[in-house]
């Protein structure tokens, strides 16, 4: 009987204000001001409802980590970047070292401040991560910006040279733009680095980066990171819309 009568007073609420919005030409003023205070009223509750709803049942689903991973994978990551919102969601005239978060940084070398950054959320069907990061570039005169994505620590256990690091990016320019991506693995004092360049002409991007002919010690491994190197952003905006990464074994021959 509850969910009937809940019905029943719904009916009779909604009927209430459609005969309000009816009579509003005739409403006196007095009238007119006790509903408008019903009305910010109930519309702050609407709201509550809608949004609560809007980013619940939007797809794809928050907190994500769903991917396609290569056969004989043993660790993988989403950063949370790309998974969660963010404390704050954006950077307006970024400085030279602009973090987001505490494994995303944008690092530059540019004099103007006409750079900017802000997570978005995704709502393409075909959008695999809840959120995005949206780059803004208007005029620039440094000689680089690069994107830093710090990998979690479990990363570096149990790394060897017969493991590859694959990189998977969904990566939107405005215009059209060169990227690379560059590994870097720290071990002991020593720093390695693998540098690819990102084929453009598709959207979805996947590398990987072999660690075979690094001369890496493996007991010694202590950070992992990554470097999207953007050339000549000026004037653009880089939708990056995912960003995964996937630690296999090498293929036995």
């Amino acid at each position: 009987m509850g969910k009937l009568l809940d019905r029943y007073i719904h009916r009779k609420v909604v009927e209430r204000w459609r005969r309000a919005v009816q009579n509003l030409p005739t409403a006196t003023v007095p009238q007119l001001r006790q509903q408008r205070d019903d009305a910010r009223k109930l519309r702050y509750k609407l709201e509550s409802v809608i949004n609560e709803a809007d980013a619940r049942l939007a797809k794809p689903l928050i907190g994500s980590n769903q991917f396609a991973k290569p056969l004989g994978t043993d660790w993988c990551n989403r950063p949370d970047l790309w998974r969660m919102p963010l404390s704050r969601p954006g950077v307006a005239s970024a400085p030279r070292r602009a973090p987001l978060d505490p494994q995303v940084t944008l690092f530059h070398d540019c004099p103007l401040a006409e750079i900017g950054m802000r997570q978005t959320r995704n709502k393409r069907d075909n959008d695999l991560a809840a959120f995005g990061l949206a780059v803004e570039v208007f005029g620039f005169a440094g000689s680089f910006l690069s994107l830093s994505v710090a990998l979690p620590s479990e990363a570096s256990q149990g790394l060897t040279k017969q493991h590859l690091m694959r990189v998977d990016s969904v990566i939107m320019p405005d215009h059209p733009l060169e990227v690379f991506a560059r590994l870097n693995i720290q071990h002991g004092p020593n720093i390695e680095q693998v540098l690819r360049k990102l084929d453009m002409a598709s959207t979805s991007h996947s590398v990987d980066f072999d660690l075979a002919h690094l001369p890496l010690n493996e007991r010694r491994v202590e950070k992992i990171w990554l470097d999207l190197i953007f050339e000549d952003p000026r004037m653009n905006r880089v939708m990056i819309r995912d960003l995964t990464f996937c630690r296999h074994h090498r293929a036995d021959l």
